[in-house]
């Protein structure tokens, strides 16, 4: 498993993180509260959510999810699910706090619980043992594999092929590496409560002799209706599944400003030259349009498809609908900077009624690192350094 500096994928690590940060103070600049716009009035921040008596501050908080190399562990990994908590942005910058009381996480062996889920990843021909173990589980669950083609009762959907995981339990699910790409992975029981509360990840298959980029990153999109993990919570509010009213927005399960935290968040970390591979999925229940500033990108998989040469193009906006994926592709050829990444429906990048926030990330140039306005990005996002 991995974990480094960045976006999961080829971050830098901690120690190389610090150094490029050069002079430039990232510890507690004074009087910096938000990127609004400065005619926008400031908004009441809303207080840390509670839970009715509801034990969620025993709960374990979730964690930024791992790379688990499959390959590397003789092709079998186990998953498991437990309540955490969740911290989308916990900080009173841009709108926050931002909190999920309880949400159900799956985490990978011995692995911290996250949301989204760990990132399993392996070579086309290397299939898979996954062993989903409730031994010390709460409710019924299942996982369902996107994309690669499977037998029959691997599937993962309890009501087509018998197949329930109880509380107690585990079982085994043999899944194939026959189609290379991304993948999206999740729980198929009663899946519009629990993909709601947090149970999905990535599977990534590498197609055999795949070259990767200079840098590689993992994305998961995803809007929330934060009513059912507070009903969970045990606080009292009503949850309609027919009628959602999304209210926060996220990538790899943080708001902005969190999602620039180098370890809680996900910037995507460059060099002057790189090629970039972004592996982008959407989890949640709304399209979203996401745009990168000042850089081209070239999106060369979909669903898991070599999209062919001839009709790959130059573009600066992809919608990725729910539950597809996309893989994006860059050159960091331009002015070394720091730039958005950002869902392009607005409303997705705020914070309950302060913009920005929401489903925005960013591009970060190292040669960028020491200076004081990434000093003050890394404030809001609340690294400590």
């Amino acid at each position: 498993m991995s974990n480094p500096i960045g976006a999961p994928g080829d971050g830098l690590s901690r120690r190389d993180f610090v150094k490029a940060t050069g002079t430039a103070s990232i510890l507690g600049l004074a009087g910096c509260t938000s990127l609004g716009d400065s005619s926008t009035p400031a908004e009441t921040n809303q207080p840390r959510t509670q839970n009715n008596g509801s034990p969620a501050q025993d709960l374990p908080t979730t964690s930024p999810p791992e790379v688990v190399n499959v390959d590397e562990q003789g092709n079998q990994v186990t998953i498991q699910s437990q309540p955490a908590r969740h911290d989308v942005h916990p900080l009173e910058t841009m709108g926050g706090p931002v909190e999920l009381p309880q949400v159900w996480a799956f985490s990978a062996d011995d692995g911290p619980p996250s949301v989204p889920g760990p990132i399993l990843r392996t070579t086309e021909g290397e299939d898979m043992e996954v062993t989903l173990d409730l031994t010390e589980g709460q409710m019924p669950h299942t996982i369902h594999f996107h994309g690669v083609t499977k037998t029959w009762k691997n599937d993962g959907v309890p009501t087509t092929t018998g197949i329930t995981v109880q509380p107690g339990e585990k079982h085994t699910y043999e899944i194939p590496a026959n189609v290379p790409g991304t993948h999206l992975y999740h729980c198929h029981y009663q899946t519009h409560r629990h993909m709601e509360m947090g149970m999905y990840g990535i599977l990534r298959v590498d197609p055999k002799g795949y070259e990767p980029a200079d840098k590689e990153y993992f994305m998961t999109l995803r809007d929330w209706d934060s009513r059912l993990p507070r009903q969970f919570a045990g606080e009292d509010v009503s949850y309609d599944p027919r009628n959602r009213q999304p209210d926060i927005f996220t990538i790899n399960g943080k708001s902005a400003p969190r999602t620039l935290h180098p370890e809680q968040g996900s910037p995507i970390i460059v060099q002057q030259g790189d090629t970039v591979r972004v592996h982008m999925v959407n989890a949640g229940y709304m399209s979203h349009p996401m745009h990168i500033h000042n850089h081209r990108f070239r999106v060369v998989e979909e669903d898991g498809a070599q999209i062919p040469n001839a009709a790959v193009h130059e573009q600066d906006v992809t919608n990725i609908a729910p539950g597809q994926r996309h893989t994006l592709e860059f050159d960091a050829t331009v002015d070394p900077g720091i730039y958005l990444m950002h869902c392009h429906k607005v409303n997705h990048v705020m914070n309950g009624q302060t913009y920005p926030g929401g489903m925005l990330g960013g591009i970060v140039y190292e040669s960028v690192m020491d200076t004081d306005i990434f000093a003050d990005l890394m404030e809001y996002a609340g690294y400590e350094g």
